[in-house]
C-alpha cells in the first residue's frame, strides 16, 4: 500500500518544465472556481441586488448596477490568474507573461465599467433635456471610442509595447486615407453642424424640398437614415442634407386648417353674417382640439364673390399636431359647418352656368 502511495505521490510531483502534475492540477480547480464564482456574482448576487433597486425610488442605483454587472464578472478571473501565478513555479517570459495578462484583464474591467457607465449617462442627461436627443447620441458614440483607444494604449503598454511609433505610423496613414476620403469628412462636418444647429432631432417629420418626407430615426457620422410614410428606410449623406431646405414638421406649434367654402348666391347679407359668426364661435370656443393662436387669430368671413358662389374662407388651429388626430379634428368640423350652413337657410353652391336664350320675332309690315 505504502509503494502505491508513493508512486501516486510521485506522479503528482512528476514535472514538466519545473511545473508538476499537482500545479496543473490544482491551477484547473482554481480555474473552474473562478468561472463558478463569476456565475453565481451574475445570477445571485447582481439578481439580489436588482430586486433591491426595484424598490427604490432613484434611477441612480438601477444605473450604477447595470454598469457594474458584466465587467465585475471579470474580477473572479483575474482574481483565479494571480493565484495560479502565485502557485506555479514560474519564471521568465512566462511568468512575465501571465503578470501581464492579468494587469491587462483588470484594466479592461476597469475600462468596460466606464464604456457601460457612459450609455445610461448620457441617455439621463437626454432625459433631462440637458443635452438634444442627437447630441447625447453622437457624445455617447464618441466617448465610447475615445475610451477603448485610451484602453487598448494602456493593454499594449502593459505588454511593453511602443505607443510612439505606432502613432506616428497612424499619422502618416491617416494623411493617405484623408486624401481619399474627403466625402466622408464632409458628412462627418455636416452632421456635426446638423446637431450643432438642431435642425431636426430622431423622431421628428421632415421633408426635404417637397421630395422627401418622413420619420428621422437615426443622424450617423457620415448619414442620416429617415423611415418614409411607406415604412422603407431611406439613408441620405448627411452633406446632401445639409445643403438644402428641410421643413421640420417636428417642430409645428399647431396644424394649421385653412379652408374656402361656396355659398350660394341666394344667401342674404342676415345669413352670410350668422354662418360666419357661428363657424367663428364654434373654432374659438370648442376645447376639444382646437388651439388658440397668438400670432394669428381664428376666423369665418366672406372674401370674395366667386363665379357661382359666395366664398367664405375659414382659418383655425389644431392643438393636436398628431396627424389621426388632425384629421379627426377636420372630420368633425365638417359636419359642423355643414350644420351650420343648412341651419341658416342656405346651401353649399357649386360651378354652374346660366345660359339665357333671347329670341326675337320679325313683325312683317
Amino acid at each position: 500500500m505504502n509503494g502505491f502511495s508513493n508512486l501516486v505521490l510521485g506522479v503528482w510531483n512528476q514535472d514538466f518544465l519545473g511545473i508538476s502534475i499537482g500545479n496543473v492540477v490544482i491551477s484547473i480547480v482554481i480555474i473552474v472556481f473562478s468561472l463558478i464564482l463569476r456565475a453565481l456574482i451574475i445570477s445571485r448576487v447582481f439578481k439580489f441586488l436588482e430586486n433591491l433597486a426595484k424598490e427604490t425610488e432613484t434611477e441612480a442605483d438601477d444605473i450604477l448596477l447595470e454598469t457594474l454587472e458584466k465587467p465585475i464578472g471579470n474580477v473572479p478571473l483575474a482574481l483565479g490568474l494571480y493565484l495560479i501565478i502565485e502557485l506555479l513555479p514560474l519564471s521568465g517570459i512566462a511568468d512575465v507573461f501571465l503578470t501581464n495578462t492579468v494587469k491587462a484583464l483588470i484594466a479592461y474591467t476597469i475600462f468596460s465599467v466606464l464604456t457601460k457607465a457612459v450609455g445610461p449617462v448620457f441617455e439621463l442627461l437626454a432625459v433631462r433635456s440637458w443635452v438634444t436627443a442627437a447630441l447625447s447620441m453622437w457624445l455617447e458614440r464618441f466617448t465610447r471610442v475615445l475610451i477603448w483607444i485610451l484602453a487598448i494604449a494602456i493593454i499594449l503598454d502593459i505588454f511593453g509595447v511602443e505607443i510612439g511609433p505606432i502613432i506616428a505610423g497612424l499619422g502618416l496613414f491617416s494623411v493617405a486615407v484623408a486624401l481619399g476620403a474627403q466625402d466622408l469628412f464632409k458628412n462627418l462636418i455636416s452632421g456635426i453642424l446638423i446637431i450643432a444647429e438642431n435642425r431636426f432631432q430622431p423622431g421628428d417629420r421632415i421633408e426635404v424640398d417637397g421630395k422627401l418626407h418622413g420619420i428621422v430615426e437615426t443622424i450617423g457620422f457620415r448619414s442620416t437614415m429617415i423611415r418614409l410614410f411607406n415604412t422603407s428606410p431611406m439613408i441620405i449623406p448627411n452633406k446632401d442634407l445639409s445643403d438644402v431646405n428641410v421643413t421640420n414638421h417636428g417642430e409645428l406649434r399647431y396644424r394649421r386648417i385653412k379652408w374656402q367654402i361656396n355659398l350660394l348666391y341666394s344667401t342674404s347679407v342676415e345669413q352670410l353674417k350668422l354662418i360666419c359668426d357661428q363657424i367663428r364661435d364654434y373654432v374659438n370656443n370648442e376645447k376639444e382640439g382646437f388651439a388658440v393662436n397668438p400670432g394669428q387669430d381664428s376666423f369665418a368671413k366672406a372674401v370674395e364673390f366667386g363665379a357661382s358662389s359666395i366664398d367664405v374662407e375659414i382659418l383655425c388651429y389644431s392643438a393636436e399636431r398628431d396627424y389621426s388626430h388632425y384629421t379627426d379634428l377636420k372630420q368633425k368640423l365638417v359636419h359642423k359647418v355643414m350644420e351650420i350652413v343648412r341651419e341658416n337657410g342656405s346651401d353649399f353652391a357649386f360651378p354652374s352656368r346660366s345660359v339665357y336664350v333671347e329670341s326675337s320675332h320679325e313683325i312683317e309690315s
